[in-house]
Order: C-alpha cells, then sequence, then structure tokens
C-alpha cells in the first residue's frame, strides 16, 4: 500500500489549498530565479489529457510589452464592465489586476496543433483547456508554499494577445498571471470581501448518482461539511 504523507506534509498541502488566493495587491521585490525555476517546473508537472501536455508559458521581460498587455486588459475591463449592466459601476471600482507591480508576468497558453491529439478528447475537445487550467493551478498552489501571490487575469481578447506575443494561429492565450511578493494575503478571497460573490454552501455543489437526485445528495451534506470543517482546522 503507498504510503501516505505524514501528518504535517498533509496539513501543508490543505493549508495551500485554503489559503491560495487570487492576488490583485503587489509589491515590487524582484522573484528569485530559483524560485520562479520551481513554480514552472511545478506547472508542467500537472496532468494533462492523454498527456499532451498542451500548455506554453511565456514569461514577459520586456516592460513595453507588459505595457501593451496591460492597455488590452484595460480594454476589455470598461467591455465587461458595460455588459455587467446594473453591477457596472460596482465593477470598475473592482481591482482586478496587478500587472504593473508585480514582480513576474506570465502568460499561459494553449499550444498550437492540438487537433492532432484525439486521446480524452474526440467527445470533450476542451480537456486541453482543462489540462493547462490544472497546469496553473499547480503553479499557484507551489507559489503560495513559497510565499509569493499569484493572480490570474482573463480579462482580454484572445486574438489580439496572440498578436502581440507573436503566437502561431492555432495557439491560444489562456492567463496572463501576475506573479509576486504581497504585503499580506487576503483572509478570504477579495470578490468575497468586496461582496461581489459569496463561496456557495459545500451541499450545493454535491449530487449522488444523477443530478435529479441532487436533493438526496444534500441530505449527507452534513458530513461532508465536517470532514471539510475538519481538514481546515488540520491546515491550521
Amino acid at each position: 500500500m503507498a504510503e501516505p504523507f505524514d501528518d504535517a506534509e498533509r496539513a501543508a498541502v490543505y493549508r495551500a489549498i485554503y489559503e491560495r488566493r487570487d492576488m490583485r495587491h503587489f509589491v515590487p521585490t524582484p522573484v528569485d530565479p530559483a524560485v520562479l525555476a520551481r513554480l514552472v517546473d511545478a506547472a508542467h508537472h500537472a496532468p494533462s489529457v492523454g498527456y499532451m501536455q498542451p500548455w506554453r508559458i511565456g514569461r514577459i521581460t520586456d516592460p513595453a510589452l507588459r505595457q501593451k498587455l496591460h492597455a488590452a486588459v484595460e480594454r476589455e475591463r470598461v467591455l465587461t464592465a458595460d455588459a455587467l449592466g446594473k453591477r457596472r459601476d460596482e465593477f470598475m471600482k473592482l481591482k482586478v489586476e496587478g500587472m504593473l507591480e508585480c514582480g513576474e508576468l506570465l502568460v499561459m497558453a494553449l499550444m498550437d496543433g492540438r487537433e492532432k491529439h484525439i486521446f480524452g478528447r474526440r467527445t470533450l475537445p476542451e480537456m486541453d483547456l482543462a489540462s493547462v487550467a490544472c497546469a496553473i493551478q499547480n503553479m499557484w498552489l507551489a507559489a503560495r508554499a513559497e510565499g509569493l501571490g499569484m493572480g490570474w487575469v482573463s480579462l482580454f481578447d484572445a486574438d489580439e494577445v496572440r498578436a502581440m506575443l507573436g503566437m502561431p494561429e492555432g495557439a491560444r492565450p489562456v492567463a496572463i498571471l501576475c506573479l509576486g511578493h504581497v504585503e499580506r494575503f487576503y483572509p478570504e478571497p477579495m470578490l468575497e470581501s468586496e461582496g461581489w460573490a459569496k463561496r456557495m454552501p459545500l451541499d450545493a455543489c454535491l449530487f449522488e448518482n444523477t443530478w435529479r437526485d441532487q436533493k438526496s445528495a444534500c441530505e449527507e451534506a452534513p458530513s461532508m461539511q465536517s470532514m471539510q470543517q475538519r481538514a481546515h482546522d488540520d491546515a491550521r
């Protein structure tokens, strides 16, 4: 039987999960190159459909290019606000990125030529995107363990960013990642603190066997929630 992590190791994993935050506020202290290398390697060890490893990770070191990417995000921020109707002004008050302050700016993209990879994607072609999301989450949790903040920015026109970065036509940017030192981590998700949304109760996300049986699954939710609370307690 495989050996489990010991108590301290297990608690550290859960702590990283529960204390991970989508950070928007950074301090300009440079990121240690050795730490950055570890984070990129952690991303590269993510699971992927058919082991296709569809992620491509770009590091933005040109200040002018960083400014251009920031301008692209700002344009989309305004368009997103206009599409939100009554919540427009509320959205515009939110800080949605830290691209000009973070120590490192990365772009995570889907590679080109993905149509050649059929394994696991014949009926679910979007599994390549799911694989890239796993790589991002790996990096995010590793960054938290290193004491660094990370923020995922998705407010951009993908074709515009693809052209900026000289990506081939079949490639597609998925995320602009702000990475760097922070003064402190938010005690709860920033959008929750700002009143934009609340975390759903666990029982609202569960169902057993079939979708229509969600209510019966919710009847078992207290035990699931107690397990969740215990994990929180163990991580402290």
